[in-house]
């Protein structure tokens, strides 16, 4: 306990720095920085208030990771909150709504209750936007890269945040030197993907594409989270830059291991023999092509906007990013449930994606059929494969672990919307006939970290007319999602607190 308290007052103390940025952007637009450096001062007293009370510690083991992971994940949007508050956002005013925009930000999901982003000031918005793109590879991952005592013992804090059954071994012999090859690799994507949206908007092809919406959208697009600075997300802009936020989405959903072998260490075959990147390729041309086809066929566009629209929105949903260039709330309902399916799907392993993730389809569909083998051949020995690598029996029971706790948490959280909407304490996820399917949308958008849903909780509409009950129940979904439902149902045994 000391130890893990100890880690997590050393990262908080790091994370305060994330408040000088948006405080310095509020100085330059004429803005009151003071909510931005209160906030930053409190997160950094509280950070070095616990690492003085814990003192002298051993080593971060297993047991402490749960905690530090939990804890700096409830801690950071809880205090990411505070500006939102201190600032008097008039749509972010009340401590449900600013904590579930944060919660939202944090953990990359992109679902929001504010429905007048051009209200917000400029300090605010990139608030938004910074968040996400903390969130997006992990603040532990960055904390890994710049803290050299966080070495021992960190390699559960980076596997933390590379969810799914990754190897991390293979890209360095330490932590520490693995989390800043990849921090080098989502540093080095966002400034492409800034740079050439930027470049949109000087060439003339897209003139709403100024820098600082460059900097929101790639922002947005690289941690998969989905927030953007205006409200009708990406419809607004031209159909070159929603191609080009569409390959920005698609190359961010790839490992980011394996990015870092294909740009720095240019290991084409190997990326080129990993059934994870050519199963996730492969899925998002054929849900692109799917969602395309309904599209045309259903009258909804026609042509190359078709395409276009069909491969944005399959990309976005499936990366679980959450931009729309169109209202899918108002498709038909093959193309809905399309979506809604793609939802559980997920990009790579080792993304900030969220949801299932490709790999564990993977494993999940070799081991069924490896059962269904060996009932016919009860002697058979088959292993488990992915890429050629067998699959020990301790990865084959954490991703029947993880699909079985991601199926109750899911049913769980739409119940709980149900039965809120059903009180009469809050409205939309449960009004009308689609209540129960819009509160199934709503669960799986949020544990997802997709974002927008169904209904009036889509592209077009907010999460703004929920109750405070089903914001928290939403938020704790978004949480569970960004940390993969084990640590917390880890820390909920009485058997943890006893050992």
């Amino acid at each position: 306990m000391r130890t893990a308290l100890g880690v997590v007052g050393t990262l908080l103390a790091w994370y305060a720095l994330a408040f000088v940025p948006p405080a310095a952007v509020a100085i330059a637009v004429g803005e009151p920085p003071w909510p931005f450096l209160v906030t930053g001062s409190a997160v950094a007293l509280t950070g070095l208030a616990l690492r003085r009370l814990t003192g002298p510690r051993p080593p971060l083991g297993v047991r402490e990771g749960f905690l530090v992971v939990v804890a700096v994940w409830l801690l950071a949007p809880a205090f990411g909150a505070v500006p939102f508050l201190l600032g008097d956002v008039p749509q972010l005013d009340r401590p449900a709504d600013a904590w579930f925009e944060a919660m939202s930000g944090f953990t990359a999901t992109g679902a929001t209750v504010v429905t007048d982003l051009d209200a917000l000031g400029t300090d605010m918005l990139f608030w938004r936007q910074f968040s996400h793109w903390l969130g997006g590879a992990g603040i532990i991952v960055l904390a890994l890269a710049v803290l050299p005592r966080l070495r021992i013992g960190g390699r559960e804090l980076l596997r933390s945040e590379l969810p799914g059954p990754v190897e991390i071994e293979t890209l360095g012999e330490t932590v520490r030197g693995t989390a800043r090859r990849l921090w080098k690799v989502y540093l080095a994507v966002t400034a492409a993907g800034v740079l050439a949206l930027a470049a949109l908007g000087w060439a003339g092809l897209d003139r709403r594409m100024g820098l600082f919406d460059a900097f929101s959208y790639a922002t947005s697009a690289v941690s998969l989270g989905g927030f953007a600075p205006h409200d009708d997300s990406a419809r607004g802009l031209a159909p070159v830059t929603q191609w080009v936020l569409c390959g920005l989405m698609a190359v961010a959903g790839v490992n980011l291991l394996q990015l870092y072998r294909l740009a720095a260490l240019r290991q084409v075959r190997a990326a080129a023999r990993d059934e994870e990147l050519r199963t996730y390729a492969v899925l998002l041309v054929v849900a692109s092509g799917v969602v395309a086809a309904e599209l045309w066929a259903a009258g909804d566009a026609g042509g190359a906007g078709a395409l276009r629209h069909g491969a944005f929105q399959a990309v976005s949903v499936m990366t679980t990013t959450g931009f729309a260039t169109v209202d899918w709330a108002v498709w038909g309902a093959v193309a809905t449930l399309t979506l809604l399916a793609l939802m559980f799907v997920g990009a790579c392993a080792g993304s900030a994606s969220g949801s299932v993730k490709v790999v564990r389809h993977l494993v999940l569909l070799r081991f069924t059929r490896r059962e269904l083998e060996q009932a016919v051949h009860p002697d058979a020995v088959l292993p488990v494969r992915v890429s050629g690598r067998v699959i020990g029996a301790r990865v084959l029971r954490s991703v029947l672990l993880f699909a079985l706790l991601y199926l109750l948490v899911l049913a769980v959280g739409t119940f709980c919307l149900s039965l809120d909407a059903g009180s009469g304490t809050a409205t939309g996820a449960g009004a009308g006939g689609g209540g129960v399917f819009t509160a199934l949308g709503a669960a799986a958008a949020c544990l997802g970290n997709v974002g927008p849903a169904f209904g009036e909780l889509g592209p077009s509409g907010s999460y703004a007319p929920l109750g405070a009950v089903s914001k928290v129940v939403l938020g704790a979904l978004m949480l569970l999602g960004r940390i993969e439902i084990v640590p917390l149902a880890v820390l909920l045994r009485r058997g943890y607190w006893r050992a």
